[in-house]
Formats: C-alpha cells, structure tokens, sequence
C-alpha cells in the first residue's frame, strides 16, 4: 500500500482564476480605418471600460471580476493588450493606460472570419474560466476578402460555446438597420449565441457611448431594449 504515499507530496496543478465574462475586443484595424480612427477606437473603449458605470457593472457580478483582452483585427490579427483581470477602478486605468501605447499592430484588407477564430483560440489558450465567453467584434463593414467565411467561422465559435456581440460603425449614408445596411448586416451575419445582440454607434460622436453601453449589457449579461438578433 506504500505506492501512493509519494503522490502525496506531488504539486497540485494551478487552478485556472475564475470570472464572471472572458470578453475579447475585436476592433476593426483594417485599410478603412485610419491612424487617427485607431486611436478614436482605443481612446473610446479606454474611456469606456474605465467609466464608473462598467466598473459597478463589473463589481456587482457573481466573482466580482472580469477578463478582458484587446485585439485589433485586419488581414491579420493582433493583440494589443493581452489579458488581464479587472476587479475595479485601478485594474481598469491600467488596462486603458496600456491600451494607449502600441502603435498600429494590424493591417490590410478584412478578414473578419480569421478574427472571429481568433477571438475563439484566445478564450480557449488562456488559464482563465469564466463563467460566461463573449467575443465583442467591432467594425465598419462586412467584406470578406481573405481566410475562412464569416459562416463557418461564425459557426465553429458558436459550437465552442462562445457568445458574438457586435459593434457597427456606420458610414455617412448607411442605412443602418434597414435591408443593405451595416446594423441589419450584422444582426444577420456576425452575431450569435445567447443573448447576442447588436449596438450601433451612429457616428463618432456615439462611439464611446455605444461602447460604454455595450460593455455594460455585456457584463450583467442582460440584453438591451432594443436588439437586431441573428440566428443561432
């Protein structure tokens, strides 16, 4: 009986940390979008994830906490600020403050169904468990120029128990979520999952605020008001 004495004394694997959302940011870095427009994204979402309004909302989960990782997204993809645990006001400052630094990462045509993979082996490749996995994917159009389709990459996310919120920016003159527009093209194509829902930032002036909105529903896992819902 000897034998398994010795496991005993064997190091017990590190348990994965435990929040409430894995959320990974997909912004949109592709040829559409300008250096001054990188930067208007990530100002907008630092000056998001940092308002008192996410961090009640990120306080007043289950565990108290959030993962949050921020990756631009082009003909390739690339991690500006890699995850991170944000359990209140100071974690937050952090998170935007890095957010801030690197240059542009991300280049070339879209190629929304590799981000959409991307946003996928990200969740899965941490040592984080959360109790809800969220990919948040933000852009201004939804050509498909290169890598798999947004249809079978939006369903092996979804197979992977993986939610896809969307963020639309819409151009001077699109209809939003009239038939030919960006809202109504990503209602239909993009998101996913429980509870997926969309929210459009009108124009830059709403940007920040559409984020802010946005990460909130996320968070508490509620749905908004009004919502455009795709498929599952």
């Amino acid at each position: 009986m000897r034998w398994w004495i010795p496991l005993l004394f064997l190091p017990l694997p590190a348990l994965a940390e435990e929040v409430d959302v894995e959320l990974v940011l997909l912004a949109d870095a592709s040829g559409s979008i300008d250096q001054s427009e990188i930067v208007f994204q990530r100002q907008g979402y630092a000056t998001a994830i940092t308002h008192p309004d996410v961090v009640y909302a990120i306080q007043s989960t289950l565990t108290g906490s959030i993962a949050v990782t921020y990756v631009e997204w082009a003909a390739n993809q690339a991690v500006v600020v890699d995850w991170a645990i944000i359990d209140g006001q100071a974690a937050a400052e952090d998170f935007a403050a890095r957010l801030l630094v690197p240059p542009r990462l991300a280049t070339g045509r879209n190629a929304i169904g590799a981000a959409l993979l991307e946003g996928k082996r990200l969740i899965e490749g941490n040592d984080i468990t959360g109790l809800r996995r969220v990919i948040d994917f933000s852009g201004d159009s939804v050509n498909n120029w290169s890598g798999p389709s947004i249809a079978e990459a939006r369903a092996e996310v979804l197979a992977g128990g993986i939610t896809i919120n969307a963020l639309p920016i819409l151009r001077e003159g699109d209809p939003g979520r009239a038939q030919g527009g960006l809202e109504a093209a990503y209602a239909n194509q993009i998101i996913g999952g429980p509870g997926a829902f969309v929210v459009t930032a009108d124009d830059r002036d709403s940007f920040a605020a559409a984020v802010r909105r946005k990460l909130v529903l996320e968070i508490a896992g509620d749905m908004p008001l009004t919502i455009a819902t795709a498929k599952n």
